[in-house]
């Protein structure tokens, strides 16, 4: 049924990124619930597989010096289960909860999710939203980057030969008194890829009258994930009221670019990006304290 040629277990970092080194064509396999997939359509000819699941050094979630260190190993019930998450980044736990069935989200793992490269990963959009920062660990050491560096084109991220993700980093002064929301459009409430995803993180101002910092982030607003950053500079500092909501609303228009699909055209995708952006951030800004001035 599969055309695997050759499957290797890896038990450490260094072991995994020799063999990554070694193999130029190797594929990684943590979940299986991508790769599998592939294997059984026939779209990974005599496949050379890395198995990762067993890197102790890259399962877990930890609080180090207030920061938030997510293993890529981490399952979505995991992380939607996880005290660390559900305390102080909840629209984390809720994003990954909207990924496909129990069984899905009990072996997918939020590092595939990321490195597939996928415009519609759900945990991508809010990970933007966060600032998150991604260990990348190679034959050269390891190096940090943006997520929002990190995705190329469709499919393609900045993974280069013998490296992978080792950690998802968000770091305290990005999350702190930050609230966020985040909401997939699709056709099912289970089992679908998302026809859009937004995901929208803010922080009022002490009065809880002011939107002193706002992060916008959609899964499917373009070929990749994006963060609407034109947008976002525009609303800061600015009053709470439904004429900013409807400002912003008409702003990410200028910033997304979605495609036609067989799921939606993109006209319907313009005007869910507009909707959406307006009632995800009115979610937050709610879960922040504070309230929409008419």
């Amino acid at each position: 049924m599969y055309n695997i040629k050759k499957m290797y277990n890896a038990e450490t970092i260094s072991d995994a990124v020799k063999f990554l080194t070694d193999n130029e064509d190797a594929k990684i396999i943590a979940g299986g619930s991508d790769v599998l997939i592939e294997l059984r359509h026939g779209k990974l000819p005599n496949a050379t597989l890395l198995n990762i699941r067993d890197i102790k050094e890259m399962q877990g979630i930890e609080l180090i010096n207030e920061d938030i260190i997510i293993k890529p190993l981490s399952t979505f019930t995991e992380i939607a289960e996880n005290q660390i998450i559900q305390e102080r980044i909840p629209m984390l736990a809720e994003a990954v909860n909207t990924v496909g069935g129990p069984q899905v989200r009990n072996i997918g793992t939020i590092g595939g999710n990321i490195c597939n490269g996928i415009t519609s990963a759900d945990s991508a959009s809010t990970l933007f939203t966060l600032d998150a920062e991604l260990e990348i660990t190679g034959p050269d050491g390891t190096r940090n980057i943006h997520i929002k560096d990190f995705y190329i084109w469709v499919a393609e991220v900045d993974l280069k030969q013998g490296e992978l993700l080792t950690k998802i980093i968000i770091k305290k002064e990005s999350y702190e008194n930050y609230f966020g929301h985040y909401y997939k459009y699709a056709k099912r409430n289970a089992m679908d890829i998302a026809i859009q995803g937004c995901a929208v993180n803010c922080k009022l101002s002490d009065d809880k009258t002011k939107l002193e910092n706002v992060r916008i982030g959609f899964g499917v607003g373009g070929p990749i994930p994006l963060r609407c950053f034109e947008t976002e500079n525009k609303a800061k500092g600015k009053l709470i009221n439904n004429e900013l909501i409807d400002e912003i609303g008409k702003s990410v228009l200028e910033e997304v670019n979605p495609r036609t699909s067989w799921k939606a055209t993109k006209e319907f995708r313009l005007h869910l990006a507009q909707e959406l952006s307006k009632r995800v951030l009115r979610e937050a800004i709610e879960r922040a304290g504070g309230h929409i001035n008419d």
